[in-house]
């Protein structure tokens, strides 16, 4: 992204309506029994964002299932995703760093989390960018894990016993959380993450003005352009892209049937590559629920 539109893409945040912000969509056509919506979330922003996007909870009574990335409720899954962060027994962390490098990693972990690698090391590099990555956002943005609206829906869902489904299995999850980068990446991102955590919160806090502007183009373009040094970035963008293919496959007896109500993070909405578009060559009809203004999506 060049720095001309990085600017003018701040100004515009500036001065849009977030209220107004086009993140529902509905999905007909296509030989559907029913509608179906998709509702773009954001991890960092709180669920009471949820009470600014007209008609939401009344798309959402209208559904007979709710369709997310990952099925969290599932306990038995989730103990597998834990399992799968740690190292291997033939892997020290300590070989892939410089002595100065490894110390500065500990100082840090020690600083945010309140553990060094004394207790941490035989986790996954990018198991510990996540977790150090939370913390700056909590201590940086407010981020609360028990106010996202990241899962709101699913676990209303859970409650009244509507069925939740997941676009990836277990071991697509464990892919994408722990291993979608080589191992000598990740150890480099995280030793990026530990210098340079301004980047990171930039990133996130522009995606989260972004996304409560409904300009979830804008936030493909911040993923992929190429000055983006974040931990996510367009070798990130390009996984999420090949995903998009494969998501709208699964996705479509959900469609068919109608009756979904889909809850995604943005980021992987947005653009030519972005879900909304996939959904659209797969011949379906989605457009913003809330049509008042016109922005991208």
């Amino acid at each position: 992204m060049t720095r001309l539109r990085y600017i003018l893409i701040v100004l515009l945040s500036l001065f849009l309506v977030p209220a107004k912000a086009q993140v529902l969509y509905e999905i007909s056509g296509n030989g559907a029994k029913a509608k179906s919506y998709l509702l773009a979330t954001n991890r960092y922003t709180e669920m009471t964002f949820l009470d600014t996007i007209p008609n939401v909870f009344k798309c959402f009574g209208r559904c007979r299932k709710v369709v997310t990335e990952f099925a969290m409720q599932d306990y038995e899954a989730i103990a597998a995703l834990r399992q799968a962060a740690i190292l291997p027994d033939s892997i020290r962390l300590a070989n892939f760093y410089s002595e100065s490098e490894y110390k500065l990693i500990d100082n840090n972990l020690r600083i945010r989390l309140g553990m060094g690698l004394e207790q941490l090391c035989r986790m996954k590099p990018s198991y510990l960018t996540e977790l150090f990555r939370a913390e700056l956002m909590r201590q940086w943005l407010g981020y609360d894990d028990a106010k996202s609206m990241d899962s709101f829906f699913e676990s209303v869902a859970v409650e009244r016993n509507i069925p939740v489904v997941g676009l990836d299995d277990i071991g697509e999850t464990m892919f994408m959380l722990f291993d979608r980068e080589p191992f000598h990446w990740q150890c480099k991102e995280l030793l990026k993450v530990i210098e340079y955590p301004e980047n990171e919160v930039k990133q996130e806090r522009m995606i989260r003005q972004l996304y409560k502007n409904g300009l979830l183009t804008d936030i493909a373009y911040q993923v992929e352009g190429p000055n983006n040094n974040t931990s996510i970035s367009y070798s990130d963008y390009k996984v999420y892209a090949q995903r998009n293919v494969q998501w709208t496959k699964r996705m479509q007896p959900y469609l068919a049937e109608g009756g979904a109500f889909i809850t995604l993070d943005a980021v992987y909405l947005g653009g030519e590559k972005g879900l909304l578009q996939q959904i659209r060559k797969a011949g379906y009809r989605v457009r913003p629920v809330n049509r008042g203004i016109n922005q991208k999506s």
